[in-house]
């Protein structure tokens, strides 16, 4: 219990002011990217102020997986360079059993690190998106254009030239109503349909219907009237980040997007990488023990060097698969866990290796 007391004291003195390091320079990176902007806005401090603020939770959820590995890294290193480590192992004390600890407290900042993500980073990070673009003047519009829509299983089509949210109205409307088999049945053209008592309202509208190999014009009937009832909400532009939503409310839009027929590949690729992420830190903790000993001079600077290093070479693996995700090179489950095997793989290769 000694060690492991010995072993937490040191690690964790490091893990807390790595982890404020990080998340001052993640901070500081934002507000640089953005100062031009904020000052040609004339943005005022308090509102500044609020928006860093916000920002605060989503760089200690970026953050945290760096200062494990550098923590871990460090750690070790100052122990191997002290010679402490080699008394231990002299006692019959393996790396892996006295490392352990750290491994025990990866697990568990892992599932910490998904419920923080999940229910504070996603609010905060989305009302800082929320004030960004407020103070920006960069809001964004509810109206949309070119829109296609499927409905009942792709037995009902819309299709319509505009949506204009405030007035909850569609322009030029073209709606095409499907059999069970998925053969034509009717086509509906509309100047426009407003959304009342709870369906759409269509405004000088014909109908064609087929007849043999022909078309023939005639009214809407009222049993396809009935059917107008695919709410306002599925025609706005409602493209969201995932990134600024929970698990359930992304599963949603993924749903909403394959419903209409929409790309859904790369919101389904940051979805997964919501459960996947969370992994880094018990990763990271394996990759800093395979890594610890490497040195026994400057131990500082060559664990701060190795765990950049490590973490830039991983957010660009992460990010070249994701895009291949996005542009349908790869499953999107893969785009977001390939990484994640793939370091899994690297640390066990230089955990065997490393110094015992």
């Amino acid at each position: 219990m000694k060690l492991v007391s010995y072993l937490y004291k040191k690690f964790f003195a490091v893990f807390i002011g790595a982890l404020a390091f990080f998340v001052m320079i993640l901070s500081m990176t934002d507000l640089l990217m953005n100062l031009w902007n904020y000052i040609s806005k004339s943005v005022s401090f308090s509102q500044i102020g609020k928006i860093m603020l916000y920002y605060i939770p989503k760089t200690v959820w970026y953050s945290v997986p760096i200062a494990m590995l550098f923590s871990t890294a460090y750690t070790l290193s100052d122990l191997y360079a002290k010679n402490e480590l080699t008394a231990i192992f002299a006692s019959g004390v393996s790396l892996f059993k006295f490392t352990s600890p750290l491994l025990i407290v990866a697990v568990f900042m892992s599932v910490g690190l998904f419920l923080f993500e999940d229910n504070l980073v996603v609010p905060t990070y989305a009302k800082k998106q929320e004030l960004q673009k407020s103070a920006l003047h960069r809001e964004k519009s509810l109206n949309n254009d070119r829109i296609v829509i499927m409905s009942e299983e792709g037995n009902l089509i819309y299709k319509a030239d505009f949506y204009d949210n405030k007035n909850e109205q569609l322009s030029v409307l073209y709606i095409i109503f499907r059999n069970e088999d998925k053969s034509l049945d009717t086509i509906v053209r509309a100047d426009s349909a407003k959304w009342e008592d709870n369906h759409w309202k269509l405004s000088g509208s014909v109908a064609y219907k087929k007849s043999g190999n022909s078309l023939i014009t005639t009214s809407v009937d009222e049993a396809h009237k009935m059917r107008l009832v695919e709410p306002p909400e599925t025609f706005r532009n409602n493209t969201i980040d995932v990134e600024e939503v929970n698990t359930k409310e992304a599963r949603e839009y993924i749903a909403h997007l394959q419903k209409a027929g929409l790309p859904s590949a790369e919101a389904k690729s940051v979805y997964y990488k919501k459960f996947s992420f969370p992994l880094i830190v018990f990763i990271v903790v394996f990759l800093a023990i395979g890594l610890s000993g490497k040195t026994q001079k400057n131990v500082l600077i060559i664990s701060l060097a190795l765990s950049i290093g490590a973490v830039v070479l991983f957010y660009v693996t992460q990010m070249v698969t994701m895009l291949m995700a996005k542009f349908g090179t790869i499953p999107p489950i893969f785009g977001a866990w390939f990484p994640v095997i793939l370091f899994t793989v690297i640390s066990f290769v230089l955990l065997k290796y490393s110094r015992t």
